[in-house]
């Protein structure tokens, strides 16, 4: 159980943040979610700011890519009350707020990949995209938004 496995990781998942706009934070069709993108947030407080190689080195924009996958993940257990309805995570979009010349966006998004195959195993391989950008909402060093495929 998807539960267990993250009790056995320490993994607690949080009441999920609010909306920050005119979207909501998940939509399904058919037996695809969309998770609207996720930042690093824990208790209404943004955990990580500022650019890669710059204000934040890569291990804590590695923290933060995981906070955006538990905050992701927390908005699928709101809304359906459980996990255990994930068939598989189809795709993880990530966005790193980094300086110009950093080139390893692929490593801060490992982060969250990784976690996403400890907690789901075979059901957590997905595709992926790692971009840099010049910023990011509240200037988060991260951004994260899935789609996963539920059981019907």
């Amino acid at each position: 159980m998807i539960e267990n496995r993250l009790r056995e990781l320490g993994i607690l998942l949080p009441i999920p943040p609010k909306s920050a706009g005119s979207y909501i934070p998940v939509v399904v069709s058919g037996n695809l979610v969309f998770v609207s993108g996720q930042i690093p947030m824990e208790d209404g407080q943004l955990k990580c700011q500022g650019k890669v190689q710059n204000n934040q080195s890569i291990q804590n924009a590695q923290n933060a890519a995981k906070l955006c996958i538990i905050n992701a993940l927390s908005q699928l257990n709101t809304h359906f009350g459980t996990l255990e309805c994930i068939e598989k995570i189809i795709k993880v979009s990530g966005f790193v707020n980094a300086e110009e010349s950093f080139t390893e966006h692929p490593k801060v998004i490992n982060a969250a990949s990784d976690l996403l195959v400890d907690i789901f195993g075979e059901k957590g391989k997905h595709t992926r995209i790692a971009v840099g950008v010049t910023s990011l909402p509240l200037n988060a060093t991260v951004e994260i938004d899935m789609i996963v495929e539920i059981s019907e």
